[in-house]
């Protein structure tokens, strides 16, 4: 795509939802014939959540962790084995082929008792399953696993109900947490109020985790208690609001392994919505750092290269800006959590930029434009006036990395990053149907979801079909 044709299409898409006529400024970018800004269309008030906001349990440790992940040194199971590890296995989507399978934490000595060692750690190494436990697709596919040995047997666990088995009774926190989360359940190492476990006095366990999340398929991100019997049974015992959908979401490129934000303690809807559009800018700085990196790892040309750079030096500045907008109204951003994936292939780089540059910061950019031109607040509309010519070149630098991509995978390949992309419009499109506060309509300029909804199919029709 030729950089003028994206502004081109912007321009054509604004000027739809606008009474005032557009021009483009000779910096490229897109602005209204009139300095002031057009009467934001009548706006829907989001509902609130009845539930109380989520707070730290009292009562509960932090589970125990690796560097890396839950930890497997205090499982206790039914028949005692020499060695047990937590692997993840990394594959492509739609059925795709296995792309990784690493370990992230270990306990025991492999083959300590095997009457031929070498051939017990021969076939540890080569175990090879396909698929694990809780799987999940947000783009890339991640499950996990348990790995064994006992003896001479070499064993590998990919199913919750083989885990089940695997461990017998439950007696430890450790396991406890380990099947909750199999189930299903997010548990993070560093925080209370996202990854917590107590023993009560029958012998069962609670364990506090989070499902959902604010900015992927599901609208709101919970805080989720289970409580765990001693026959591997797990109720729900408790279910609380953490966090409801950021409305921000679409905007920013959010980087592989980024952790659900914590709760924003403010009562208003615009520090609440800054906070969070802080914590995903500084998210698209490590993004754009570590994609620069890839893009140099796989033979991109300087362009590109710096281009990346420059992008990440954008975001270091919305970053400043959206946090000076958070303090304004009252609120301040989460702690950033992201963590550092292996190294990756060609088509996950291209994977990752066809989901979060080509789709999500495509349209991230058109809604900057939007607000640039709606915010009734001054203060807002000069910021996001700034914001939206940067991200429109961010969102010109995806379309040129995916050009240059395309011309070095395979068509199979090609085909999973247009089932990608159109999971990500449905994904997309799921997220603009909520509604969205007043204020953050009026004052902030977010579209309402009847006009997202229209950005979207204008997209769709000349950009992503």
């Amino acid at each position: 795509m030729h950089p003028s044709r994206l502004r081109l299409l912007f321009a054509r898409t604004l000027r739809a939802s606008l009474v005032t006529p557009l021009v483009l400024t000779g910096g490229g970018g897109i602005a209204a014939a009139s300095d002031k800004p057009p009467a934001p269309r009548e706006a829907t008030r989001q509902k609130q959540d009845k539930k109380t906001p989520a707070k730290g349990p009292t009562g509960y440790v932090l589970p125990a962790c690796d560097d890396d992940g839950l930890a497997v040194s205090g499982l206790k199971p039914a028949e005692p084995s020499d060695f047990v590890q937590l692997r993840r296995i990394d594959r492509y989507p739609h059925g795709g082929k296995k792309l990784k399978d690493t370990a992230t934490s270990s306990s025991g000595t492999a083959c300590a008792t095997a009457t031929h060692p070498e051939e017990c750690k021969s076939a540890l190494e080569h175990l090879d399953p396909s698929r694990g436990f809780r799987e999940r697709c947000e783009p890339m596919c991640v499950s996990y696993y348990l790995a064994l040995t006992r003896g001479d047997e070499v064993a590998a666990y990919t199913s919750f109900e083989a885990l089940k088995r695997y461990l017998g009774s439950i007696d430890t926190a450790p396991e406890a947490v380990l099947l909750a989360f199999a189930n299903g359940l997010d548990v993070t190492c560093d925080s209370l109020e996202q990854g917590a476990v107590k023993t009560l006095r029958d012998g069962s366990f609670q364990v506090v985790g989070t499902q959902g999340h604010t900015c992927w398929e599901e609208s709101s991100l919970y805080q989720v208690t289970l409580k765990v019997t001693a026959k591997a049974e797990l109720t729900e015992v408790r279910r609380t609001l953490l966090k409801p959908r950021d409305p921000n979401c679409g905007v920013g490129r959010r980087p592989d392994g980024l952790h659900a934000a914590g709760n924003v303690d403010c009562d208003s809807a615009l520090g609440r919505h800054f906070a969070q559009a802080a914590h995903l800018e500084a998210a698209s700085i490590r993004a754009f750092l570590r994609l620069r990196e890839e893009l140099a790892r796989h033979g991109a040309n300087e362009a590109l290269c710096d281009a990346a750079l420059a992008s990440a030096v954008d975001e270091v500045r919305h970053t400043e800006e959206s946090t000076r907008l958070a303090r304004r109204f009252g609120a301040l951003p989460p702690r950033l959590q992201v963590e550092e994936p292996p190294a990756r292939s060609l088509f996950e780089v291209a994977l990752e930029n066809t989901v979060e540059g080509c789709t999500r910061e495509t349209y991230g950019a058109l809604v900057a434009h939007h607000q640039a031109l709606h915010a009734r607040d001054e203060d807002i509309r000069g910021v996001m006036s700034r914001i939206a010519e940067d991200e429109t070149r961010h969102a010109e630098l995806s379309w040129a990395i995916d050009r240059w991509a395309h011309e070095r995978l395979s068509e199979p390949e090609r085909a999973s990053l247009r089932r990608a992309r159109r999971q990500a419009v449905e994904t997309l499109r799921e997220e603009l149907a909520q509604p969205r506060d007043a204020d953050l309509v009026a004052q902030a300029g977010l579209p309402t979801p009847e006009v997202a909804a229209s950005f979207l199919s204008a997209l769709e029709r000349e950009l992503w079909a």
